[in-house]
């Protein structure tokens, strides 16, 4: 059976992204509007606000492909072949664990105390043996009906699945895992950090 890709995007991060956006660009086009001179000070502060929210809460995103996992955070990209996974976390966000590396994935966060109350057993059927600590516990992030859990399951399921069929022991090829850094994201910031403190300073 063929391999079917998952992507996972949080919707409510992406309508929050987008109407921050409309919100701050309709804020440079009234300064503008009002005074020229005055929205060549203080419009930068609410582009750095726009790019920050951007790429924060509209950029990330989580990848489950054949071959591992691709999670895009803030500031860089990182691919995580399933061999070189060691261990899959919900405790404050879902996170991915190597022999060197710790990722957690930005556009997963734990769920809140609210979103966790009235969790019963069934929301926890079918979990497997990685997905539980020590003494066989399991957190409430861990849930299948929520975000965290149902993204971590997948994970599991898919690394347990290869881990049966013998298909991780090889390791993972050197090289294998990859770090992106977004470098046209973090000069932009920079860049409008910078033009905001001179902004208010002049």
């Amino acid at each position: 059976m063929a391999f079917e890709q998952v992507r996972y995007r949080p919707l409510a991060s992406r309508v929050l992204a987008a109407l921050t956006v409309v919100v701050c660009a309709i804020g440079v086009v009234a300064l503008i509007a009002i005074d020229v001179s005055d929205a060549a000070r203080y419009s930068w502060p609410l582009m750095l606000v726009a790019v920050l929210v951007w790429a924060m809460f509209w950029r990330p995103e989580l990848v489950v492909e054949e071959h591992g996992i691709t999670v895009v955070n803030v500031f860089r990209t990182e691919f995580v072949p399933w061999p070189a996974i060691v261990m899959v976390d919900t405790k404050w966000a879902l996170t991915v664990r190597t022999a060197d590396r710790v990722i957690r994935v930005w556009a997963s966060p734990a769920p809140g105390r609210h979103r966790l109350l009235g969790l019963s057993r069934s929301d926890f059927s079918g979990l497997g043996e990685t997905a539980r600590g020590a003494h066989g516990s399991l957190r409430p992030s861990d849930a299948l009906s929520v975000p965290s859990g149902n993204l971590a399951q997948l994970i599991r399921g898919r690394w347990e699945r290869l881990a049966e069929e013998g298909a991780l022991e090889a390791g993972a090829e050197p090289g294998a895992s990859g770090t992106t850094w977004h470098v046209a994201t973090i000069a932009v910031t920079a860049a409008l950090a910078a033009a905001t403190v001179i902004g208010i300073l002049l």
